[in-house]
């Protein structure tokens, strides 16, 4: 596959009813909020599955108070009709914030169910390089104008290299753009955050990988920021280390838990050191409420 000619930096619109946000390199970094997920929950999957949504009230609130800019939305619980679900959760999402939605479905019907019941113009949560997935999706991602996250990685392998990955990147570029039409900027790359834990070197080839995406594509990026400390400890620490260096090299957004005061502020940080807070308002801003808050508590 041809090298490309490097292409201006993108951007990601996204919107709510109401509200709409844009993920770009000269913009602040996107916080999208993975809270409103039932992997790992057992609690939560029983409540799903009795028909309680009332979890997602509480997680709504927490990740909006911790600083989102988007909400992701999974509802993959076992044993359950995930479509219907997903589209009720997206309904309740929309009537308690003005936040945009990530949809974060492995299925297809999921998928349709939640782009047909959400009201704005929702990121897609996600596609790889198989030709199955992108025949999948990519289709319902056109149908409702809607961005998609894509993962480089395909049904042989989870590429270990930045060569694989820049290559596979280029496929899902030219099958989006030249078969289904769908905009270079509405192409979010995932360039596949790994354990450190597992191996030291992966981090390094991340950062590698991100580097040349945005060089040669001009794409917005995210990842999932606790893949990087999985297995490890201090891992807030490891993530507020992280995603600042990422930020340096292009990555533009990240699905994390926004109520990690230590990454968010980190990531806050590296926007106004980057020069994507324009004066310091929004950190200043912040440390003002911060200061107010702690007078209202009683706190020194």
């Amino acid at each position: 596959m041809t090298t490309p000619v490097r292409t201006a930096l993108q951007e990601t619109t996204l919107r709510s009813a109401t509200r709409e946000v844009v993920i770009g390199h000269d913009r602040p970094f996107c916080l999208i909020g993975e809270r409103i997920n039932p992997t790992g929950r057992r609690i939560f999957q029983d409540q799903l599955r009795a028909g309680d949504l009332s979890a997602i009230e509480r997680d709504v609130a927490a990740q909006v108070a911790g600083g989102a800019d988007v909400l992701d939305v999974n509802m993959g619980v076992p044993l359950t009709d995930e479509a219907d679900l997903l589209a009720r959760a997206i309904t309740l999402v929309q009537s308690l914030t003005d936040l945009p939605i990530c949809i974060d479905s492995s299925v297809v019907e999921a998928l349709e169910a939640g782009l047909a019941t959400y009201q704005g113009r929702a990121l897609v949560n996600s596609i790889t390089a198989e030709d199955d997935r992108m025949a999948a999706i990519l289709p319902l991602v056109k149908k409702y104008d809607a961005a998609v996250i894509a993962l480089p990685n395909d049904a042989d392998e989870i590429p270990m290299d930045a060569d694989k990955r820049l290559e596979l990147v280029g496929k899902i570029v030219e099958v989006a753009t030249k078969e289904y039409g769908i905009a270079l900027a509405d192409i979010v790359i995932d360039p596949l955050a790994m354990p450190i834990g597992a191996d030291t070197s992966v981090v390094q080839t991340t950062l590698e990988t991100i580097r040349r995406i945005r060089d040669t594509y001009g794409l917005n990026m995210t990842c999932g920021a606790s893949n990087v400390s999985f297995g490890m400890p201090g891992r807030h620490t490891i993530g507020a280390a992280y995603l600042p260096m990422a930020m340096t090299a292009g990555l533009t957004s990240a699905i994390m838990d926004a109520r990690t005061p230590e990454i968010v502020e980190a990531v806050k940080a590296a926007d106004l050191l980057l020069g994507h807070d324009e004066w310091g308002g929004s950190w200043i801003a912040a440390h003002r409420a911060k200061q107010a808050t702690l007078q209202e508590s009683g706190a020194t």
